[in-house]
């Protein structure tokens, strides 16, 4: 008779039960309390974006003036503005333009620059060094200089200066993705569906694209943080929605005229412009390279 095998199989890595991940999990963001507030402002402002009315009730285009700047306090979280208008509920309903503006952004950079670089990367020749060469060119621009360039050529408004911000950080992108296909072009699976004949729009597809987009898609995730900022100076400097329509970046530009009364029109927007920012940069940083530990 065979004896029977009564040894308990072991949980793999890829096969770890639910309790288990659930526990990781639980423990990874126990020890890091900064992410977890991270996570949760940036959860709170992405609801701001989409449904302010679960934060605010008031119109942040109409205001009392009986009610012209008054300080934060209970019935005016934030204060009001020279006109009576709520700041809180302008800020709420700025972060819809602020955050639109930045995926945009974000999106236009992580789809123009990969395409130039994926291209670059696999064919190489002439055409990797003339887009190479006009990347140098671009990287030697400082970036809010080609940004205000470029959207002078587009014009005024949210969504041009959007993709003024995205045009502007393209080299960045492009240059990441080259180096990633010529890291992944010269694999064995990728030689090996060359050698059966596959075509090379397959190749790419299939085996070099998917293999290359990780380093991107973290990149993406900390350039969203850099988009808040430069969309926000952009609109800061007169070149986002016009008035009244609120922004974060025409808010902060609004109040500077009241810095030694009302003190609360700049920093608050302000405030949470950065507070953003960090937020964003703390969970990107967390899904590039802090999920080891978690894993």
């Amino acid at each position: 008779m065979t004896a029977l095998d009564t040894r308990t199989p072991v949980a793999t890595p890829e096969h770890t039960p639910a309790p288990n991940r659930l526990r990781r999990t639980a423990v990874f963001l126990a020890r890091r309390p900064g992410l977890v507030l991270s996570i949760v402002f940036l959860a709170a402002v992405l609801l701001a974006a989409f449904f302010p009315a679960i934060f605010t009730s008031r119109d942040p285009l109409v205001g009392v003036p009986a009610d012209k700047l008054q300080s934060p306090g209970a019935e005016h979280l934030f204060g009001t503005d020279q006109t009576g208008r709520d700041l809180f509920a302008r800020v709420v309903h700025g972060a819809n333009l602020s955050l639109r503006a930045t995926v945009i952004a974000v999106a236009v950079a992580l789809v123009v620059g990969s395409l130039v670089g994926l291209l670059a990367g696999y064919v190489g020749g002439w055409l990797d060094d003339v887009a190479m060469r006009l990347v140098d060119v671009l990287l030697a621009i400082p970036q809010l200089l080609l940004t205000l360039a470029i959207v002078t050529v587009l014009g005024f408004g949210t969504t041009k200066v959007a993709i003024a911000v995205g045009l502007s950080t393209v080299a960045n992108f492009a240059r990441l993705m080259r180096a990633e296909v010529l890291r992944v072009r010269t694999a064995t699976y990728v030689e090996a569906a060359r050698a059966t004949g596959a075509r090379w729009y397959s190749i790419l597809r299939r085996h070099v694209l998917p293999n290359a987009l990780g380093p991107i898609g973290a990149y993406a995730a900390l350039d969203f943080g850099l988009a808040i900022l430069a969309v926000s100076t952009l609109s800061f400097l007169g070149f986002g929605a016009e008035p009244p329509t609120p922004e974060w970046g025409s808010l902060v530009s609004t109040g500077r005229d009241y810095l030694a009364t009302a003190w609360w029109l700049t920093t608050l927007p302000g405030l949470t412009v950065a507070a953003t920012v960090l937020a964003t940069n703390r969970v990107s940083r967390a899904l590039g390279g802090g999920g080891e530990e978690y894993r």
